[in-house]
């Protein structure tokens, strides 16, 4: 039976042929498992990761090996990117059995969801150290029937484990001297050759973009007592344009380098970072860059729909050979077939790149802020549950089954605040605080609804505060629409939400600031006195283009009547600005006290 074939997730859909019997992520594969008293087999990836499909094609595909998990397991396929809290989880109870954790990741679960044995790929033969995918399968049926007691307790004791590793939050949000000293902890890892940060001593490990840190670094807040911060991000963001990982043709960076030169890339090209990559280009005055990234984002990765596509595979068919990368090392490609799109469409990736579209579209092309309101719009019409709620995903249009997670509503939400700071429409900032305020409840910040239903039934929800790796993760990305909102004068209630996300990850984030770069990001927002500048009257007028170009942590153009709209929406900070003399006036504010009004574009400093 083919349940993957109508999957809303192109990963699933390239399983949906394998002689596996797969069931998608859901409560009817654990109900099977405990009726025929058999384990799970959980396996989880995404549709552009390279050694998922190198696992699929020596496993999965196999006639063999397929009959051995067809007996004497239930195996579910799951995309991390359409369950990213499912895969949160895997990966929390994963760490208990591998330091190497990565996808694919492959899970053995008993049929209440209790993990007892997991790890990442699997050759199909033995490659001393690691077994093979069928010794694997062998010594976990051995386990299941011929000790079971230890199965079960050791399932057990690691959940008691994983609960109680979760940290009490922090009494308060870290102070700026604190988190000026976790900044100078990630400018001491700076790679003072290549540029990017260093894993370690050796640099023996792949190098990332890392965005969240490097918006961290480039916060105007952190410049006195941390002067190099920001030039160690423009550091990095020019040796990664300069390098290989830059695709000068079509625009865009890929995942990340091998080498620590930044060279021998692996060549998926992900929605996350060059959405990222875009707002970093900016803030470094690097316009050229910004628009590179963007025009891939938009000519590339945008659907037909409006919505913009998760990434693009590493793999493509040449002279009819798949290939890993060859597509992009051709000169010429106008004769290839590029490499397939994950067009489903993310609700809180397409907010990130929203953003930075609309950022772009301010600074350099409009036809960037364009593509914005077209994405926008794509996610509010495919992305909406028929009850309001938001759904995680979208392919073809049709809605993932998957529920929305905190970084769904948060980054959507942030995605539409910056299009309405950037087109004057008070309607995004309404529908953006709608979705914060419905995540706000009295037990907490959480997604409507609570999180994915089948881990809230097994006590499998992600424990302790998610890091921060390609893109922001669900408390961030919340945190920063929320700290957004108050910034515009919605009110104290969303700085107070900002403030537990923010003390919830504290501890964790000034210890390895390299992996909460976006949190700490927040922090520094709490910490210090928000820079406010609205300009009202003509949006093409000199000051308002002066304006846009600045580093404050709003900037905000609008016509008179959309001032007053906003104002009888809420947002305090527009309240009583208006175009004196009928000319465009700037008002630049500091902790919401503006300085005197002017249109004098040479006072925005």
């Amino acid at each position: 039976m083919n349940r993957l074939a109508n999957a809303s997730s192109p990963y699933l859909r390239l399983h949906a042929d394998n002689p596996v019997e797969w069931f998608p992520w859901g409560p009817e594969a654990f109900a099977l498992a405990a009726a025929r008293d058999v384990p799970v087999m959980i396996s989880i990836g995404y549709s552009t990761c390279h050694w998922c499909h190198v696992m699929a094609r020596e496993s999965f595909q196999d006639a063999e090996t397929a009959g051995v998990l067809n007996d004497g397991f239930v195996s579910i396929k799951v995309d991390r990117e359409e369950h990213p809290d499912v895969d949160a989880a895997y990966l929390d109870a994963a760490s208990a059995f591998t330091p190497h954790l990565g996808w694919p990741l492959t899970v053995f679960a008993s049929p209440e969801g209790r993990v007892f044995y997991a790890g990442t790929y699997f050759p199909p033969v033995p490659r001393p150290p690691q077994p093979s995918f069928r010794q694997v399968l062998a010594a976990v049926r051995e386990a299941w029937t011929e000790r079971r007691s230890e199965v079960d307790a050791t399932g057990s004791s690691l959940r008691d484990a994983l609960a109680a590793a979760a940290t009490a939050p922090a009494d308060a949000p870290p102070t700026l001297e604190k988190l000026a000293a976790a900044a100078r902890t990630v400018v001491a890892r700076e790679d003072r050759e290549y540029a990017g940060f260093a894993a370690g001593p050796a640099f023996e490990t792949p190098k990332f973009p890392n965005t969240p840190v490097l918006r961290f670094l480039q916060h105007p807040a952190l410049a006195s007592d941390v002067p190099d911060a920001a030039a160690v991000a423009s550091r990095a963001l020019a040796a990664m344009a300069a390098s290989d990982l830059h695709d000068t043709v079509e625009g865009g960076f890929f995942r990340y380098a091998t080498r620590r030169d930044w060279s021998v890339p692996h060549y998926e090209r992900m929605l996350t970072d060059n959405a990222g990559l875009v707002e970093v280009a900016l803030a470094a005055d690097d316009e050229t860059t910004a628009i590179d990234a963007a025009r891939f984002l938009v000519d590339v990765l945008q659907l037909p729909s409006g919505g913009i596509a998760a990434a693009q595979d590493s793999e493509s068919i040449i002279d009819g050979k798949r290939s890993e990368g060859g597509y992009y090392r051709v000169a010429d490609r106008s004769a290839l077939q590029p490499p397939a799109l994950d067009a489903k469409v993310v609700t809180g990736w397409n907010g990130h790149a929203i953003a930075a579209l609309a950022a772009a579209g301010t600074r350099t092309d409009p036809r960037f802020l364009e593509a914005a309101r077209w994405a926008a719009d794509a996610v509010l019409e495919s992305n909406v549950a028929d009850d309001g709620t938001l759904r995680r995903a979208s392919l073809d249009e049709i809605r993932s089954a998957a529920p929305a997670t905190l970084e769904d509503y948060g980054g959507l939400a942030r995605g539409l605040l910056a299009l309405a700071r950037a087109t004057g429409e008070v309607a995004y900032a309404s529908r953006a605080r709608a979705l914060v305020d419905v995540c706000l409840g009295d037990d907490g910040i959480h997604p409507p609804g609570g999180g994915d239903p089948v881990l809230l039934a097994q006590g499998m929800q992600p424990h302790g505060v998610p890091s921060d790796g390609a893109s922001p993760s669900g408390p961030s990305v919340f945190a920063a629409a929320a700290l957004d909102l108050w910034r515009l004068g919605a009110g104290e209630r969303y700085r107070a939400a900002a403030e537990t996300l923010v003390r919830a990850a504290a501890d964790g984030a000034l210890a390895t600031p390299l992996a909460h770069g976006a949190i700490l990001e927040v922090a520094v927002g709490l910490a210090s006195a928000p820079r406010q500048v609205v300009v009202v009257g003509e949006t093409d007028a000199e000051i308002a283009d002066a304006a846009r170009r600045m580093a404050a942590d709003v900037v905000a153009v609008v016509s008179p009547e959309q001032a007053l709209a906003f104002t009888a929406s809420g947002f305090e900070l527009f309240e009583g600005k208006s175009a004196l003399g009928g000319e465009a006036t700037a008002y630049d504010c500091r902790a919401f006290t503006c300085a005197l009004p002017t249109t004098d574009p040479a006072r925005l400093v």
